[in-house]
């Protein structure tokens, strides 16, 4: 049986000026699975994301979350059920990890004990060394800043998580090592998970589900399998194979 769908664009259009960056998309997200955005730059799949979070309004149609129709009126409400990680973490750099982590708690009323009771589960699932909550961003290495940018995203234990090419600035190694922390927790949390990547080794690594764009339109969804062995159109076809020549970041993933 389908899994509900927990995101829905309802025949989405965005423009910016005379650049349509999405157009006219219809797209379901089931509940409690990870969905992957892929596709080269300016195809549309950040600001689809960034609709998800109530950061830009279509022009037309409506995003629909559980249901209800994202407006200002309730965006409040469901950015607590978000959680938000955008590539290179974007840390308050004169915030300590412990202040970025617990800043919003904070701002909402949490107690210092429940604020540390979450701490001490977040460091765990993160695999984050305590020794590191002191520190400032700066002081931190690439693979930490992140980790910490993700325990900040799941402070609150959202319901739906969204994360924006979390692991393009970091180097191989490092990458490779977070790839397989974050699907460890993806499948530990049972999350609902939109993920951005331009990588399609990484997407398959991740996705229950994948959808390739083309300039603001679904060009293909499916499994990675599916993309491979039966694309769509010659476009999809060029994309994967350009994906699998020697140097692409694809080599670099599991």
């Amino acid at each position: 049986m389908p899994s509900k769908p927990a995101i829905e664009f309802d025949h989405v259009t965005k423009a910016f000026g005379a650049h349509v960056a999405i157009r006219a998309i219809d797209l379901s997200i089931p509940s409690s699975r990870t969905t992957v955005l892929i596709g080269p730059s300016g195809c549309g799949k950040s600001t689809l994301l960034r609709m998800v979070a109530g950061l830009i309004e279509p022009d037309e149609g409506r995003v629909r979350i559980d249901g209800r129709s994202l407006a200002p009126a309730i965006l409040p409400a469901v950015r607590d059920r978000l959680g938000y990680v955008i590539q290179e973490g974007g840390l308050f750099p004169h915030l300590t990890a412990r202040e970025n982590v617990s800043l919003v708690a904070r701002l909402r009323g949490w107690s210092d004990t429940a604020m540390r009771v979450r701490l001490t589960e977040l460091l765990d699932l993160a695999q984050l060394p305590t020794t590191a909550l002191d520190r400032y961003p700066l002081e931190l290495s690439g693979g930490q800043r992140q980790r910490v940018s993700l325990m900040r995203a799941l402070m609150r234990d959202p319901e739906i998580l969204l994360l924006d090419e979390p692991l393009g600035a970091l180097d191989p190694m490092i990458r490779s090592e977070l790839q397989h922390e974050l699907r460890r927790i993806f499948r530990q949390l049972h999350k609902t998970v939109l993920l951005v990547t331009h990588d399609l080794a990484e997407a398959g690594y991740f996705g229950e589900d994948i959808v390739l764009m083309r300039e603001g339109q679904i060009a293909q969804r499916g499994t990675l399998e599916s993309l491979v062995d039966d694309p769509a159109d010659g476009f999809v076809r060029a994309f994967v194979n350009a994906q699998r020549q020697p140097g692409t970041a694809s080599e670099a993933a599991p």
